[in-house]
């Protein structure tokens, strides 16, 4: 029999269940181990994860995917400050995350005792939203505000710091309730109809989607108007799935970390291009309007930030979905002159034939096209697949397609390494009937790999690969590039084989693009998560350096 909602704890608990939350991710500690008893009672699942950094990785997972907070629970001291990794990149990359975590007794907050520090003031610069509770009877409310901003206009982290007294504290205090979110209305008619006049008159328009375009109303919207106009689209890495297999010819790559790309060359021809829902994170305008020239429309939920590169002609302000369908009625058909055409081939062409693996790898490793046409043969479009940071990342980002939004996820705003599986477990807990892969480097694999034991314990429907090469690749041929020489890149080898089988996963290594396709079957029909070794032939990684800019190390 549950008991009553009468503690800080109990308010906690119930404020989350009442926005609906399904999962929370965390560790418990003694500061705030009350609101762990209390989840034990009733509200949302409880997953225990290894490293708090992880846990605030799969509620960023949980944000991405479904547009609502992921929810994150740590204690004081060093379980609050291993969130700031996560929550920077959730606030980067325009996720909803709520975090949560404890705090000493509010009368031990300015002696130096043991855990005290100033949570709220460590989290301000990296959040949306940082306070800490002083007052039990706040609890809900302070929860309602946090969670409501966390997931309105540019998404991001909230955190709430709440100390141990509070956590125990009586409170009689309803609980809010979870409010109606205001609805945004268009961009003017005003603007509407002078970006159609606009795009009658262009002759090579196109759409370049970023992040804020990725949800799904935002996507039908743009499906339909590239469906009428058969507007050519350049994705951004975190607008990756937004056009449909049926809409294909529309899709002239995607553009992020490096220039010279064919989206880049379409973005820099196009005499009208309309950023819809674009942040500069993934990828400022100074790479893809270095000459300046650009004309630029907005629109979004959100103002453009503007610099030298990003001085937008106008800003259409609002709903994104409902301003792309009335600008979609506002139209008569194709946008893109006969002459254009020619081009757009002429881009596809080189989209379709860079795809295409045209060598093997050395003896014993396998080209990374060689793995992802394994991949690309393999994924269906249900499937969710992560993408760690490395060079790996880059080869992904380029050459793998993704046919619906927000199955395709990448770290490109922070590039923050290690975040491929623990974003997997969150996705296999909110797509559970799918399969989930998720792809690192085998640096970037350690750097959260201890949480293969979630995933094991909850018998996820995961494949981890590994690329792996032995060093810390995205860096080592940036710093040849740079000083012929590379340092501080080398590690001892690691049996992931041997690993995941420590953890209870079932391991598998793959030489050739062949064995790679036999391990992806024989993953997919095992219970439970499975790790695939492949050994990277990275030495075509001296051609990705070529689209190189001096000012574009990373």
């Amino acid at each position: 029999m549950s008991k009553e909602y009468n503690k800080g704890a109990d308010n906690i608990v119930q404020s989350l269940k009442n926005h609906q939350v399904d999962y929370v991710f965390g560790i418990p500690g003694a500061k705030i181990d009350g609101v762990f008893d209390s989840l034990k009672d009733d509200g949302p699942e409880l997953i225990v994860t290894r490293h708090e950094q992880n846990a605030a990785f799969m509620a960023q997972a949980i944000g991405r995917i479904t547009g609502n907070p992921g929810v994150v629970i740590a204690t004081s001291g060093p379980g609050a400050s291993n969130l700031a990794t996560g929550l920077v990149t959730a606030t980067a990359e325009g996720d909803p995350v709520l975090a949560i975590a404890g705090q000493v007794k509010r009368s031990d907050l300015l002696k130096l005792t043991h855990q005290s520090m100033d949570n709220a003031a460590l989290f301000e610069p990296i959040t949306k939203y940082s306070a800490e509770i002083q007052d039990p009877e706040t609890i809900s409310e302070v929860i309602a505000n946090a969670y409501r901003l966390s997931k309105s206009g540019k998404k991001g982290a909230s955190f709430i710091s709440i100390p141990q007294d509070v956590v125990d504290s009586p409170v009689s205090t309803n609980v809010i309730k979870p409010l109606k979110d205001p609805e945004l209305g268009s961009a003017s008619n005003a603007d509407i109809k002078y970006l159609a006049d606009l795009l009658e008159q262009a002759e090579l328009p196109v759409l370049l989607v970023g992040m804020r375009g990725s949800g799904h109303k935002e996507v039908n919207a743009i499906r339909r108007l590239v469906e009428k106009t058969k507007l050519p689209v350049v994705e951004t890495y975190q607008a990756a799935g937004v056009v449909s297999r049926s809409l294909e010819d529309s899709f002239f790559g995607r553009v992020g970390l490096f220039r010279n790309q064919p989206g880049d060359m379409l973005l820099k021809k196009s005499d009208l291009v309309i950023a819809v829902g674009y942040d500069p994170i993934e990828y400022e305008a100074r790479n893809w309007n270095a000459e300046k020239d650009a004309q630029v429309i907005v629109i979004d939920e959100t103002f453009a930030e503007i610099d030298a590169y990003m001085q937008p002609k106008r800003e259409l302000i609002g709903n994104i979905a409902a301003t792309l369908d009335l600008l979609t009625d506002e139209l008569s058909g194709e946008q893109v002159a006969e002459e254009s055409k020619k081009y757009l081939i002429y881009l596809q062409n080189r989209l379709t034939e860079r795809d295409v693996a045209t060598k093997k790898g050395d003896s014993g490793l396998v080209h990374p096209l060689e793995a992802i046409n394994v991949l690309q043969s393999n994924v269906t479009d249900e499937m969710t697949v992560t993408v760690d940071v490395g060079s790996h990342y880059i080869w992904m980002a380029r050459h793998f397609r993704s046919y619906e939004p927000r199955r395709l996820l990448f770290s490109n705003g922070m590039q923050t390494l290690g975040v491929a599986l623990p974003w997997a477990i969150g996705a296999a807990l909110v797509r559970p009937e799918a399969q989930i892969i998720s792809v690192s480097g085998d640096g970037g694999f350690l750097f959260s790999a201890q949480d293969l034991e979630t995933a094991v314990r909850r018998k996820l429907k995961i494949v981890h690969i590994i690329w792996n090469d032995g060093h810390y690749n995205m860096v080592e041929f940036q710093e040849v590039m740079k000083y012929q020489r590379s340092s501080g890149v080398d590690f001892g080898p690691v049996d992931f084989v041997k690993y995941a089988e420590a953890f209870g996963a079932k391991g598998i290594r793959a030489t050739t693009a062949i064995e790679l396709d036999q391990a992806l079957k024989n993953a997919f029909a095992t219970e439970g998560p499975v790790v695939i070794d492949v050994p990277i032939d990275y030495s075509d990684n001296a051609e990705l350096g070529k689209t190189i800019l001096p000012d574009q190390f990373y």
